[in-house]
């Protein structure tokens, strides 16, 4: 219990102290127009609360990775713990802030435009398509996920396919609508269902003394199966840690702020609420069948094609909480990547508006490009969920890559300390490379072979970026 508790005090401190330090590498402007001010136009421009826009921020990034990523995660061991803290801290805070201030910058740009502003046309090509292809996937498995676990909720009567049709035809609606017309107003009742279950469940761990485990306990890998903690950890945790999706939601807040002194508290401190559910998540799932191997013989025992982590929250939200507070707490769990899959649509029709030039006030325009992108998603939503969470995962920690370079770039032609970014995106290049090596879906060859590839890609990046940086100043 006491690595717990200090793990969350770390990410406390962590926001105040390392999201200041971000904030004054990046330089913020309290008398600089942001795009909501400078640019209103009643859809995607409009001017939030501040309080608003946190709420938003983090529901849209807090989808099913910081509970179902956390509990595949912590079977590793207490090693998940530590990269959640300083994952947190050190690279997805980072990576959240400093993107989306780099949005409200140029004027809500969305990621793909960003990276292309710093990394050139080819590579913004690459990643007009490949933001696309993930906000798809995210729209897809976050169709999946809410509607399995409001099936449980219901009579059979109402079985998964009615849920997930519900909550795709939500989903449209959230996409098309100007945004404070639906999402601005729901979003707070799903607000209080996800900050209900966090506490909720962190105050039964408390009161139950559950069995958490603790740092003096070592940080050997305890995965069943094996798996290496690199790079396959790094990346089954992913958004309670660092999460390239996130730079696809930041444009949306970045079009709703108000000033950018805003930034620090509404996209770093949006990361750290997640961290924090991570951790919450990944201590209840490893203390509820009263150890990390309790929870690996409980999984084990399930049927295949089981969604294990459906299936651990449900038991864990009824048992500790009991039938109306389990209720709370899986309607929070339900809220969580219903407010990423709609919002992940919504980048998706944006991306698209960007490199298409198309405006997006006229409901006919934005009809144009969000009807194929319905049908692509209810295409995938055919596919294996299990199949689909792991692509998704890669894909998610490729587009941090990509985006931490183009922060490091950025802060590098603007003078700024780059070493703030360089680290992390060196660090996650070597984990993304090494991944789709290592994983079956991948190349699925050796780890002496895959982590050699990931280090010399890494390298390379750092290399490419030293050539850049000498280019650009001459």
């Amino acid at each position: 219990m006491y690595s717990f508790l200090l793990s969350i005090v770390a990410l406390i401190v962590g926001y105040i102290i390392y999201g200041k330090i971000s904030e004054r590498v990046f330089g913020i402007d309290e008398n600089r127009k942001t795009p909501a001010i400078a640019n209103p136009d009643g859809v995607d421009y409009v001017v939030l609360p501040w309080w608003k826009v946190f709420l938003i921020q983090f529901l849209n990034i807090a989808g099913l990775g910081p509970i179902f990523g956390a509990i595949m995660g912590v079977m590793f061991g207490s090693a998940s713990f530590l990269w959640i803290v300083l994952g947190t801290i050190f690279a997805g805070g980072v990576h959240d802030y400093l993107s989306g201030m780099m949005s409200i910058r140029a004027n809500g740009a969305s990621q793909s435009e960003l990276v292309g502003m710093h990394m050139g046309n080819g590579v913004k090509q690459f990643m007009r398509g490949f933001s696309l292809i993930l906000m798809i996937l995210v729209g897809a498995v976050f169709v999946s996920g809410p509607a399995g676990l409001l099936a449980k909720l219901t009579p059979e009567t109402i079985n998964i396919t009615w849920w997930a049709i519900i909550v795709f035809a939500y989903y449209i609606l959230a996409t098309l609508l100007p945004i404070d017309k639906i999402i601005g107003k729901i979003y707070p009742v799903f607000g209080f269902a996800l900050l209900f279950m966090a506490v909720g469940i962190m105050a039964a761990m408390i009161v139950n003394r559950a069995p958490i485990p603790e740092f003096t306990e070592g940080f050997a890998n305890l995965h069943p199966n094996h798996l290496p903690i690199f790079p396959i950890m790094f990346v089954s945790i992913a958004c309670g840690a660092i999460s390239g999706f996130h730079a696809t939601q930041s444009p949306l807040m970045a079009r709703c702020i108000a000033n950018e002194k805003l930034g620090r508290r509404v996209f770093y401190g949006s990361m750290v609420a997640e961290g924090i559910v991570a951790l919450i998540w990944a201590a209840a799932a490893s203390s509820f069948y009263g150890s990390i191997q309790g929870l690996q013989e409980h999984v084990a025992g399930l049927a295949a094609n089981t969604n294990a982590p459906a299936q651990i929250v449900d038991q864990i939200s009824k048992s500790w909480l009991g039938p109306v507070g389990g209720v709370l707490a899986l309607l929070g769990v339900i809220a969580a990547p219903l407010t990423s899959g709609d919002t992940a649509l919504r980048s998706a029709r944006l991306i698209a508006a960007d490199f298409l030039k198309f405006d997006q006030k006229p409901m006919a325009k934005r009809l144009i490009i969000s009807i194929p992108l319905f049908v692509l998603t209810f295409l995938i939503l055919q596919m294996d969920f299990n199949i689909l969470w792991r692509y998704f995962a890669w894909c998610n920690q490729t587009l941090a890559v990509f985006t931490l370079w183009a922060i490091t770039i950025y802060l590098s032609k603007e003078k700024r300390f780059y070493g703030i970014s360089l680290l992390p995106a060196m660090f996650m290049t070597a984990v993304s490379v090494s991944y789709i090596f290592i994983a079956p879906e991948g190349f699925h060859l050796s780890q002496s072979i895959s982590i050699t590839a990931g280090i010399v890609v890494a390298l390379l990046a750092f290399v490419f970026f030293t050539l850049k940086q000498k280019s650009d100043f001459k």
